[in-house]
């Protein structure tokens, strides 16, 4: 029951973060800091900040089911992360800024 509610709770803030994005972005207030590439992945995927880069971001990277896989504090300006302990399937991303406030979110796909 816990892993239900976590999962629940997980894709609620990737899904109200997304749209409040969006609002924003067609706004032309603020659109996406972070850009990750490839997708799919099958070895490794790039995490790139765009444009201002300020210390002290995190990033939590969960699987489908809500297990934390990976996470990195001081999230550098360009970070490669290994995907060997990854299986096969959908990964949600989660950016945070110093004060744990979620700043973006987001997924990518994992293919072997």
């Amino acid at each position: 029951m816990k892993k239900l509610l976590l999962i629940l709770s997980i894709i609620l803030l990737t899904t109200i973060h997304s749209q409040a994005q969006q609002r924003t972005h067609f706004a032309g207030v603020q659109s996406s800091i972070l850009r990750f590439y490839p997708n799919p992945a099958t070895t490794t995927v790039n995490f790139d900040f765009q444009g201002t880069y300020g210390r002290g971001y995190s990033i939590v990277i969960y699987n489908f089911l809500g297990r934390k896989m990976y996470d990195q504090v001081n999230l550098p300006e360009r970070a490669t992360i290994n995907l060997t302990d990854f299986s096969r399937g959908v990964y949600i991303y989660q950016l945070r800024d110093k004060s744990n406030q979620l700043v973006e979110s987001g997924k990518f796909q994992v293919v072997k």
